[in-house]
Protein backbone atom coordinates (compact mmCIF):
# COMPACT_ATOMS: atom_id res chain seq x y z
CA UNK A 1 0.00 0.00 0.00
CA UNK A 2 1.31 3.24 -0.61
CA UNK A 3 1.87 5.88 1.71
CA UNK A 4 -0.58 7.99 3.18
CA UNK A 5 -0.28 11.54 4.01
CA UNK A 6 -0.05 12.14 7.89
CA UNK A 7 -3.48 15.01 6.91
CA UNK A 8 -4.96 11.88 5.20
CA UNK A 9 -4.54 9.41 7.49
CA UNK A 10 -6.07 11.71 10.54
CA UNK A 11 -9.34 12.17 7.63
CA UNK A 12 -9.59 8.71 7.50
CA UNK A 13 -10.00 7.94 11.01
CA UNK A 14 -12.84 10.32 10.83
CA UNK A 15 -14.17 8.56 8.02
CA UNK A 16 -14.06 5.16 9.85
CA UNK A 17 -15.94 6.53 13.21
CA UNK A 18 -18.59 8.61 11.39
CA UNK A 19 -19.25 4.99 9.28
CA UNK A 20 -19.02 3.50 12.76
CA UNK A 21 -22.27 5.63 14.11
CA UNK A 22 -23.74 4.99 10.92
CA UNK A 23 -23.18 1.03 10.55
CA UNK A 24 -24.61 1.65 14.51
CA UNK A 25 -27.92 3.40 13.47
CA UNK A 26 -28.99 0.94 11.02
CA UNK A 27 -27.31 2.81 7.73
CA UNK A 28 -26.73 0.83 4.55
CA UNK A 29 -25.68 3.30 2.09
CA UNK A 30 -23.57 6.80 1.68
CA UNK A 31 -22.62 9.35 -0.23
CA UNK A 32 -19.93 11.36 -0.36
CA UNK A 33 -21.81 14.19 0.02
CA UNK A 34 -23.75 13.06 3.14
CA UNK A 35 -20.16 11.94 4.96
CA UNK A 36 -18.90 16.19 3.69
CA UNK A 37 -22.01 17.65 5.51
CA UNK A 38 -21.54 15.25 8.73
CA UNK A 39 -18.13 16.06 9.09
CA UNK A 40 -17.95 19.86 7.52
CA UNK A 41 -15.54 18.87 4.63
CA UNK A 42 -15.40 18.82 0.89
CA UNK A 43 -17.03 15.58 -0.63
CA UNK A 44 -14.09 15.57 -3.46
CA UNK A 45 -11.62 15.59 -0.21
CA UNK A 46 -13.53 12.44 0.56
CA UNK A 47 -12.94 10.92 -2.82
CA UNK A 48 -9.74 11.39 -2.90
CA UNK A 49 -8.73 9.85 0.43
CA UNK A 50 -10.66 6.95 0.28
CA UNK A 51 -8.53 6.29 -2.90
CA UNK A 52 -5.87 5.30 -0.40
CA UNK A 53 -7.85 2.30 0.21
CA UNK A 54 -9.24 1.30 -3.08
CA UNK A 55 -11.89 2.19 -5.69
CA UNK A 56 -15.06 2.04 -3.59
CA UNK A 57 -18.45 3.60 -4.09
CA UNK A 58 -20.68 3.81 -7.17
CA UNK A 59 -21.76 6.76 -8.95
CA UNK A 60 -25.05 8.31 -7.63
CA UNK A 61 -25.25 5.54 -5.16
CA UNK A 62 -22.74 5.86 -2.60
CA UNK A 63 -20.56 3.49 -0.67
CA UNK A 64 -22.10 0.44 1.18
CA UNK A 65 -21.47 1.70 4.84
CA UNK A 66 -20.44 -1.89 6.17
CA UNK A 67 -17.75 -2.53 3.40
CA UNK A 68 -15.90 0.79 3.71
CA UNK A 69 -15.64 0.75 7.29
CA UNK A 70 -14.52 -2.73 7.49
CA UNK A 71 -11.77 -1.46 4.70
CA UNK A 72 -10.96 1.23 6.72
CA UNK A 73 -10.71 -0.49 9.69
CA UNK A 74 -7.92 -2.30 8.05
CA UNK A 75 -5.98 0.19 6.55
CA UNK A 76 -5.96 1.68 9.84
CA UNK A 77 -5.51 -1.48 11.76
CA UNK A 78 -8.01 -0.79 14.20
CA UNK A 79 -9.12 -4.27 13.98
CA UNK A 80 -5.61 -5.52 15.35
CA UNK A 81 -4.81 -5.45 19.15
CA UNK A 82 -2.63 -3.39 20.57
CA UNK A 83 -0.51 -3.68 23.73
CA UNK A 84 1.05 -0.78 25.39
CA UNK A 85 3.29 0.41 28.19
CA UNK A 86 2.06 3.72 30.04
CA UNK A 87 4.92 5.49 31.89
CA UNK A 88 3.68 8.27 34.57
CA UNK A 89 1.07 7.35 36.60
CA UNK A 90 -0.39 11.05 37.52
CA UNK A 91 -3.48 12.06 36.31
CA UNK A 92 -3.25 12.45 32.71
CA UNK A 93 -2.21 8.65 32.80
CA UNK A 94 -5.04 7.47 35.04
CA UNK A 95 -7.23 9.54 32.90
CA UNK A 96 -5.69 7.42 29.59
CA UNK A 97 -5.80 4.13 30.87
CA UNK A 98 -9.11 4.68 32.88
CA UNK A 99 -10.75 5.57 29.35
CA UNK A 100 -12.40 2.53 28.02
CA UNK A 101 -12.79 4.31 24.39
CA UNK A 102 -9.51 3.19 23.17
CA UNK A 103 -10.38 -0.77 23.40
CA UNK A 104 -12.70 -0.71 20.41
CA UNK A 105 -9.88 0.52 18.44
CA UNK A 106 -7.50 -2.15 19.93
CA UNK A 107 -5.59 -0.95 22.55
CA UNK A 108 -4.64 -2.61 25.36
CA UNK A 109 -2.42 -0.98 27.93
CA UNK A 110 -1.01 -4.27 30.03
CA UNK A 111 1.41 -2.15 32.13
CA UNK A 112 1.72 0.94 34.51
CA UNK A 113 5.26 2.39 35.58
CA UNK A 114 6.28 5.35 37.43
CA UNK A 115 9.64 6.29 39.87
CA UNK A 116 7.08 7.81 42.09
CA UNK A 117 7.55 5.14 45.26
CA UNK A 118 4.74 6.45 47.05
CA UNK A 119 2.81 5.08 43.47
CA UNK A 120 4.95 1.83 42.67
CA UNK A 121 2.93 -1.04 44.06
CA UNK A 122 -0.54 0.78 44.02
CA UNK A 123 -3.15 -0.76 42.58
CA UNK A 124 -5.09 1.24 39.89
CA UNK A 125 -7.92 -0.98 37.76
CA UNK A 126 -7.02 -4.33 38.47
CA UNK A 127 -2.89 -3.77 37.92
CA UNK A 128 -0.31 -3.19 40.12
CA UNK A 129 1.63 0.23 39.19
CA UNK A 130 5.46 -1.07 39.00
CA UNK A 131 9.01 0.89 39.24
CA UNK A 132 9.66 2.28 36.09
CA UNK A 133 13.26 0.32 36.94
CA UNK A 134 11.29 -3.03 35.09
CA UNK A 135 10.41 -1.34 32.28
CA UNK A 136 13.06 -2.22 29.66
CA UNK A 137 12.67 -5.99 31.14
CA UNK A 138 8.95 -5.57 30.49
CA UNK A 139 9.11 -4.28 26.51
CA UNK A 140 11.14 -7.07 26.02
CA UNK A 141 9.76 -10.13 27.75
CA UNK A 142 6.34 -9.00 26.48
CA UNK A 143 6.84 -7.49 23.29
CA UNK A 144 5.13 -4.60 23.80
CA UNK A 145 5.09 -2.48 20.69
CA UNK A 146 3.62 0.85 22.26
CA UNK A 147 4.61 2.98 24.56
CA UNK A 148 2.61 5.61 26.41
CA UNK A 149 4.42 8.46 27.88
CA UNK A 150 2.55 11.10 30.52
CA UNK A 151 5.45 11.28 32.63
CA UNK A 152 7.30 14.85 33.52
CA UNK A 153 9.20 16.40 30.32
CA UNK A 154 12.61 16.54 32.50
CA UNK A 155 12.19 12.92 32.41
CA UNK A 156 10.55 12.03 29.04
CA UNK A 157 13.83 11.89 27.15
CA UNK A 158 15.12 8.90 29.81
CA UNK A 159 11.97 7.29 29.77
CA UNK A 160 12.17 7.20 25.43
CA UNK A 161 15.29 5.86 25.37
CA UNK A 162 14.63 3.00 27.59
CA UNK A 163 11.46 2.08 25.59
CA UNK A 164 13.76 2.57 22.17
CA UNK A 165 16.64 0.21 23.53
CA UNK A 166 14.13 -2.15 24.99
CA UNK A 167 12.51 -2.82 21.16
CA UNK A 168 9.80 -0.83 21.15
CA UNK A 169 8.16 0.57 17.54
CA UNK A 170 6.03 3.43 18.58
CA UNK A 171 5.46 6.36 21.36
CA UNK A 172 3.05 7.84 22.13
CA UNK A 173 3.90 11.22 24.04
CA UNK A 174 1.73 13.65 25.82
CA UNK A 175 4.86 14.92 28.04
CA UNK A 176 5.19 18.97 26.42
CA UNK A 177 9.32 18.38 25.53
CA UNK A 178 10.26 17.24 21.64
CA UNK A 179 11.86 13.58 21.68
CA UNK A 180 14.90 12.32 19.93
CA UNK A 181 14.22 9.02 18.77
CA UNK A 182 15.94 6.98 15.63
CA UNK A 183 13.73 7.65 12.29
CA UNK A 184 12.37 3.69 12.49
CA UNK A 185 10.20 4.79 15.91
CA UNK A 186 6.90 6.06 15.06
CA UNK A 187 6.21 9.05 17.19
CA UNK A 188 3.06 11.22 17.89
CA UNK A 189 3.44 13.96 20.22
CA UNK A 190 -0.12 15.83 21.85
CA UNK A 191 0.95 18.98 23.43
CA UNK A 192 -2.17 20.15 25.38
CA UNK A 193 -0.07 23.13 26.09
CA UNK A 194 -0.46 23.84 21.95
CA UNK A 195 -3.70 22.78 21.65
CA UNK A 196 -4.63 25.46 24.69
CA UNK A 197 -2.36 28.23 22.36
CA UNK A 198 -4.14 27.56 19.36
CA UNK A 199 -7.53 28.27 21.14
CA UNK A 200 -6.36 31.04 23.21
CA UNK A 201 -5.44 32.85 19.87
CA UNK A 202 -8.66 32.14 18.17
CA UNK A 203 -10.17 33.21 21.10
CA UNK A 204 -8.64 36.37 21.56
CA UNK A 205 -9.41 37.52 18.07
CA UNK A 206 -12.49 36.28 17.54
CA UNK A 207 -13.93 39.18 19.55
CA UNK A 208 -15.56 36.88 22.02
CA UNK A 209 -17.24 38.97 24.51
CA UNK A 210 -16.69 36.36 27.55
CA UNK A 211 -12.87 37.30 27.25
CA UNK A 212 -11.41 39.03 30.40
CA UNK A 213 -8.74 40.97 30.95
CA UNK A 214 -5.65 40.02 33.30
CA UNK A 215 -4.90 42.05 36.19
CA UNK A 216 -1.76 43.46 34.31
CA UNK A 217 -4.02 44.49 31.45
CA UNK A 218 -6.22 46.64 33.95
CA UNK A 219 -3.42 48.19 35.25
Amino acid sequence: MKKIPKPALERLFLYYRLLLSAHNNGEKIISSVEMGKRLDLDPAQIRKDLTYCGEFGKPRIGYRVEGLMNELQTVLGLGERKQAVLVGVGRLGMAIYSYSGFAKFGLEIIGLFDSDPTKVGLNLGGQTIMNIAQLGEFIRQKRVPLGIITAPAASAQQVADIMVDAGICAIWNFAPVTLKVPENISIRNEDLAIGLATLSWNLINSGCPYIQPTEDELD
